[in-house]
């Protein structure tokens, strides 16, 4: 979900012109070589996607017992092998991954849209700038790191990019609302809710554009809608904070 008031003309990222090869993490995996797409088998997906999260690379026996926990050492290292020579068989005379005896790499050649998401975040994040947003970057944020895989050794890095790109979503709808760009602002938040429903941050974002709009109705409806959803499903209540922001246009005295 991106909006066209935070538009701007995309600029190449400055390494772009380096990559032989994109590898794409965020929502459904795909691998493209020289503008094609490649299709891969399971587990070389699953190999370039470890390599990926590990820009240090990896040993071979770390990523061999990673990848097939539940084989002997032995069968582990052989699948790992024979994962290697499909890789080369689909990528040709392009290289993909920096090998020696001991490490594997992605090769410096393969952009990863994780990186560079998680590069504009932090840019996002740190800038101070009411300006607008380019739209392939808000559509990086809208994406989880492989949402339909179930690999354990994939929560840590995609609970931590989910919550690096909640906290961008927000700061960037504060900024334009702060610059009076209310419609982009309230795209941003609502972006925000919809990536997490029960972040009460994303949700006093939406309240704070809704005020600044002068929607005091539409404030309080959707404070009412996330104090029903709230207690339904964890049977709490807003914080203090959140109570304190409505309370001036309430009829009745805060909630207890």
């Amino acid at each position: 979900m991106t909006s066209s008031f935070v538009l701007t003309s995309r600029q190449p990222h400055p390494e772009a012109a380096e990559w032989e090869a994109r590898l794409a993490l965020l929502g459904r995996f795909h691998l493209e070589i020289r503008s094609r797409r490649v299709a891969i088998g399971p587990s070389v997906q699953r190999l370039l996607a470890l390599l990926a999260l590990h820009s240090e690379g990896v040993t071979r026996p770390s990523v061999a017992s990673t990848l097939w926990p539940d084989l002997p050492v032995r069968r582990a290292g052989a699948s790992l092998r024979s994962t290697l020579w499909r890789l080369s068989r689909s990528s040709g005379e392009d290289r993909l991954v920096d090998a020696d005896d001991s490490c594997l790499a992605l090769a410096p050649t393969v952009g990863v849209d994780l990186h560079l998401a998680e590069r504009h975040a932090a840019s996002l994040v740190s800038s101070q700038e009411p300006g607008p947003v380019p739209l392939p970057v808000l559509a990086e944020l809208d994406e989880d790191l492989l949402p339909d895989w179930t690999e354990d050794w994939l929560l840590v890095a995609r609970e931590h990019f989910r919550q690096t790109r909640l906290h961008a979503l927000e700061a960037v709808s504060r900024r334009l609302r702060d610059g009076g760009r209310l419609a982009a602002a309230m795209e941003t938040a609502m972006m925000a809710v919809e990536a997490e429903p029960l972040r009460e941050s994303a949700h006093r974002h939406v309240v704070d554009v809704h005020l600044a709009e002068g929607n005091v109705a539409e404030a309080l409806r959707h404070y009412e809608f996330f104090r029903r959803m709230l207690r339904n499903e964890l049977g709490l209540g807003p914080s203090s904070g959140f109570r304190r922001l409505v309370a001036p246009y309430l009829s009745r005295p805060l909630d207890p």
